[in-house]
């Protein structure tokens, strides 16, 4: 099957379904408008469709005519709580998400791969499972897909698991990028709560001011990572959220901060993870004050399979040509819950660049940002390379079977 040529037709369809989602963007593991969106996507393919019961996941598997083993395809689809201000005439219909990770693409493509590989049943080895996935974005969507069964929703566990992500910077259009081994890092959050005691701002000896304490806790920790953690080592801690007081005159009883963390070493991650605690104490400590520091471990490394790795790029390469995949040099220290599936069968996750046809993809506002634009020229490619990667390594799997005399 030329999946690239059938791809390109439905690009129209695909990017009206793009824009479609990314006007009514939903966040968190409850989006039902997306979940209907999708669907309506896929009625009438010969699916079988499940939902999720404590999320609106959605997950469809496709039995190819031939028999053989399960590859699965992975999509997110919650947005962002962040008011857009990208200007592109499709925005979110509210000020309250956006689409600012490209997760409507995500969701576009995997449609897109379903619509193909249920054209190519009669040549498929085995069976794909489509992934449809809320809450990635801090949620863990994937571990409570994981939990409600979608590694066995064909029967038996995949043989490979494969992700896409669309970049809206860092990488030129329509190029691919991934490489073995660690590829995102473990995301973990620190919680610190510092209790006192209130008073006039303009007596600050009789009270236990918080927020100084609090202060010299984020200031102290940037200090620790950047002399206790071995500088070949890639690790981070960014305090994001700080909350402390009413009015300028007046001591509050608390102050609060949160930071994320991310690391690429299991022995950096359980260091960190006592110390950055301890520090806190030790200082709440100092001043006579009390505080609740709270380490929570969440996403882990997202670890792609050193040959499924090195599959995807040999299957770029077969669909789009050598010179559509780059090599990527090292991780980058965003995460992804995809690790969890990762964790659990060999897989890959791979970058695609889809920064907008006339913007600098070095200068272009990043992922995340309010800012952030997509271009919809890249959805066929990611259908197409989602539709590939199961058809190849499907068949492949069936020839090695062959090979080793397990299969008729």
């Amino acid at each position: 099957m030329d999946v690239v040529g059938k791809a390109a037709s439905l690009g129209g369809d695909l990017a009206e379904l793009r824009h479609a989602l990314h006007r009514e963007p939903e966040v968190g593991l409850q989006l039902p408008a997306t979940q209907q969106r999708v669907l309506g996507a896929l009625s009438g393919l010969p699916l079988e469709v499940t939902t999720g019961s404590s999320l609106t996941s959605v997950t469809a598997v496709l039995h190819g005519a031939r028999p053989g083993r399960v590859v699965l395809l992975r999509g997110d689809m919650d947005a962002l709580q962040i008011e857009e201000k990208s200007g592109v005439p499709y925005r979110a219909s509210t000020d309250e998400a956006m689409h600012a990770c490209g997760h409507d693409l995500h969701t576009a493509m995997l449609v897109g791969a379903a619509q193909l590989l249920a054209q190519a049943r009669d040549e498929l080895h085995g069976s794909v499972v489509f992934m449809f996935q809320p809450g990635e974005e801090a949620c863990d969507g994937a571990g409570h897909m994981i939990a409600e069964g979608v590694l066995d929703a064909a029967g038996e566990r995949p043989i490979a698991a494969y992700a896409l992500h669309v970049m809206s910077a860092g990488w030129p259009n329509g190029t691919f990028v991934s490489r073995p081994g660690p590829m995102l890092a473990a995301s973990d959050a620190l919680g610190v709560r510092v209790r006192g005691v209130g008073g006039h701002g303009s007596a600050p000896h009789l009270a236990r001011d918080p927020v100084i304490a609090a202060c010299e806790m984020a200031l102290a920790l940037q200090t620790y990572m950047t002399r206790s953690v071995d500088p070949l080592e890639p690790a981070v801690l960014t305090v994001g959220s700080f909350h402390a007081g009413t009015r300028r005159n007046v001591i509050p009883e608390t102050a609060s901060f949160d930071a994320t963390v991310r690391t690429f070493s299991q022995e950096v991650r359980d260091r960190v993870a006592r110390e950055t605690v301890r520090v806190c104490e030790g200082i709440a400590a100092a001043h006579g004050l009390e505080v609740d520091a709270i380490y929570s471990q969440e996403y882990p490394v997202t670890v792609n399979d050193e040959g499924e790795a090195a599959f995807a790029a040999e299957t770029v390469a077969a669909l789009f040509g050598s010179g559509a995949f780059t090599p990527m040099p090292r991780p980058v220290t965003g995460a992804e819950d995809f690790s969890r599936v990762l964790a659990e069968v060999p897989g890959a996750m791979v970058f695609l660049g889809a920064t907008p046809p006339g913007e600098d993809y070095v200068a272009a506002p990043f992922n995340h940002s309010q800012y952030a634009t997509f271009d919809d020229g890249v959805l066929s490619a990611g259908a197409a390379l989602y539709a590939g990667l199961a058809l190849r390594r499907l068949a492949a799997a069936d020839d090695t079977e062959d090979s080793q005399g397990r299969s008729a």
